[in-house]
């Protein structure tokens, strides 16, 4: 580590807590982690945060100057969080800026875990050095950030940039793939994880596509195996993807008309499918997309994994 300025940075998953200390170039050193108690309400996951954070507040002494949390969820201007799936139980309501204040005895800032990695790809990623852009986590859920100038914009709730949620094309659309069953794989009336029916989360995220493969086949396989079908020539297994990754750019096409941004980062694990979902999306979204911005350059993210504790770091370098 050099002489630079540390923070404290968090990244809370549904999983594991990631902690790490990060300087103002992006920098990450001395990654901890420890499984989320997920299931045992916000009080138990702040205590693991801090476990797994004060050690390193310790390890970077005077040279730590904040902490940076990244966390599932829609967080308020003072730090709270609004709303929360049940991924984490009893996470709505939580004053994690608070509690992570009295418990590490710095300034803390908190954000949604996509606009963490949507500032991370804007400072250091593939959305470096443009002016605007939208950077699009597609995992378990789907999520976004809307980025100006290097810096996230969270809107008046902190809702900013939850393009998973927006309406999917779905109504009407059936499709076949050559060799499947004559059923279609893109059907309207699948709940999404806030509730509402026919989010594009619904359609396009990992879980989604799990869920096309089996009612298409029967089979009960996960995203990487239906993944390595596709890629052997297994046309119900292609097909599953390219109907998801469609619709998704068929969303990115509408949401680039409203927004105009000069680049789009699709970032999150079911990104790691490459071609398989990059073709099918670019094609759904020069369907959609006005000329203007038919020319919007997708791009896959860079940071992988550590965005959202980078993002997290850097947010709070920033703030202060």
């Amino acid at each position: 580590m050099n002489g630079s300025p540390l923070v404290v940075a968090v990244d809370i998953g549904g999983t594991k807590i990631a902690a790490g200390l990060v300087d103002a170039g992006g920098r990450l050193y001395e990654q901890r982690r420890t499984a989320t108690p997920a299931a045992e309400g916000g009080e138990a996951i702040m205590a693991a945060v801090l476990d797994c954070a004060r050690p390193l507040r310790d390890l970077g002494g005077d040279r730590v100057m904040a902490c940076g949390i990244a966390t599932a969820g829609v967080v308020d201007p003072a730090g709270r969080i609004a709303g929360a799936t049940d991924l984490l139980k009893g996470w709505a309501g939580t004053d994690v800026r608070g509690i992570a204040e009295r418990g590490l005895g710095l300034p803390a800032q908190v954000v949604n875990d996509c606009h963490a990695a949507g500032t991370a790809e804007a400072r250091i990623g593939a959305a470096r050095g443009a002016r605007t852009g939208l950077v699009v986590a597609v995992g378990t859920g789907i999520g976004g950030a809307l980025v100006a100038d290097g810096a996230t914009v969270t809107g008046r709730s902190g809702t900013a940039g939850a393009i998973g949620h927006v309406p999917a094309p779905v109504a009407g659309v059936t499709t076949r793939a050559m060799g499947a069953p004559a059923t279609a794989t893109v059907v309207a009336g699948r709940r999404c994880s806030c509730g509402a029916f026919d989010h594009v989360e619904a359609h396009a995220s990992g879980p989604a596509i799990e869920r096309s493969y089996r009612e298409v086949t029967g089979r009960v396989l996960e995203l990487r195996e239906i993944a390595s079908l596709a890629r052997s020539g297994q046309p119900q297994a292609r097909h599953v993807i390219t109907a998801a990754a469609s619709l998704l750019g068929r969303v990115l096409g509408g949401a680039a008309n409203l927004l105009d941004p000069d680049v789009i980062v699709l970032a999150g694990g079911v990104s790691r499918l490459g071609s398989l979902l990059l073709s099918p999306v670019r094609r759904g979204f020069r369907a959609e997309a006005l000329t203007g911005v038919r020319g919007v350059p997708i791009r896959e993210a860079v940071l992988g994994e550590r965005a959202g504790l980078v993002g997290a770091g850097l947010s709070a370098l920033y703030a202060t």
